[in-house]
């Protein structure tokens, strides 16, 4: 008989905070580059009912001992029924033996992950001396974001935009929260403003323009996981130093899939964030650079932080058993 432990996603609430995130993803995206870790294949695919995107993502990190898969996806109609668009549930197996080893919630695991792939990215790439923070997108991951950047840098403003501008007192109270002036600005004043920029969208247009963007920019590119979507200006990634969790889903499912489709840039252009976190590359060259990095969202980011959980859930004698 098979003993499976079961984290909820209250308890994932519990036990794993932003830093537990950012230490597990920055490790997993130094796994990825070493060859330690791998993604498996992407499934993803509309239903065709309830306007849904459904799949699958799986992978293995050697380095880590984790094995596992997260099913889920988007619901958009979900808020309308009080319930978060983004629906997952990671399932983690003994490596060893192929057996069923937890059920986790993917929720809140989703939404830490992906906050925590852009703070990695700020903490190695932005300017030391970013100030101020432009957030594009006031959605439930929005709020993540915002909480795990201000830990980054010291910043003292964020300004932000939204194509529905009733979502963005969301935003405004957590910025107040944390003591940062809020703004409430048009995406060219955000462009002109920020030296950070954080995109959380599901759109399939460019909401920011090249020139919008001053010189010596981040950005964190994070709503753009499926073909077709697309949240900046292709020319902007020419104009950029980029950088991903993993190239193949950059280029095809990222936000660089435009860009190398127009021929802007090769596939060659875009850099692994692990290989700035394993000292491979430098990073940020010249303070005016723009830096972009491409958050994709692999299926190593969702084991690695599940994994978290159930090691932590179980110190605290606060996962659940089943057998199997």
């Amino acid at each position: 008989m098979n003993e499976v432990l079961i984290v909820g996603e209250d308890i994932c609430q519990q036990v794993v905070g932003q830093a537990d995130a950012f230490a597990a993803v920055e490790a997993v995206f130094a796994a990825m580059h070493r060859g330690e870790a791998r993604n498996f294949p992407v499934v993803r695919e509309a239903l065709g009912h309830a306007e849904a995107l459904y799949g699958f993502k799986s992978g293995f990190d050697r380095a880590g001992h984790v094995l596992g898969v997260k099913s889920g996806g988007y619901w958009p109609g979900n808020i309308e029924r009080g319930l978060t668009n983004h629906q997952s549930t990671v399932f983690l197996f003994d490596p060893d033996t192929g057996q069923l080893s937890a059920l986790v919630g993917g929720n809140y695991l989703t939404a830490v992950r992906t906050a925590a792939s852009s703070a990695v990215s700020i903490a190695y790439l932005a300017r030391k001396d970013a100030r101020v923070l432009g957030m594009v997108g006031a959605g439930h991951q929005s709020t993540f974001q915002l909480r795990a950047a201000a830990v980054q840098r010291a910043f003292e403003k964020v300004v932000a935009w939204n194509p529905h501008p009733e979502m963005l007192p969301r935003l405004a109270a957590v910025a107040e929260e944390l003591g940062l002036e809020f703004e409430a600005v048009s995406p060219q004043e955000l462009g002109a403003q920020a030296d950070v920029i954080i995109t959380i969208t599901s759109a399939f247009e460019p909401l920011l323009q090249a020139d919008w963007i001053r010189p010596g920019t981040h950005l964190a590119c994070m709503g753009t996981d499926t073909k077709g979507k697309m949240e900046v200006d292709p020319a902007l990634l020419a104009k950029a130093t980029v950088f991903t969790d993993e190239v193949a889903q950059s280029v095809t499912i990222g936000e660089a899939q435009h860009a190398v489709a127009q021929g802007l840039i090769r596939a060659d252009d875009v850099t692994p964030i692990g290989a700035v976190i394993n000292g491979n590359h430098p990073g940020r060259g010249k303070d005016a650079d723009i830096t972009l990095f491409d958050g994709t969202g692999v299926g190593l980011q969702d084991l690695a932080v599940a994994s978290v959980a159930v090691q932590l859930a179980s110190q605290r004698g606060l996962a659940g058993r089943a057998a199997l």
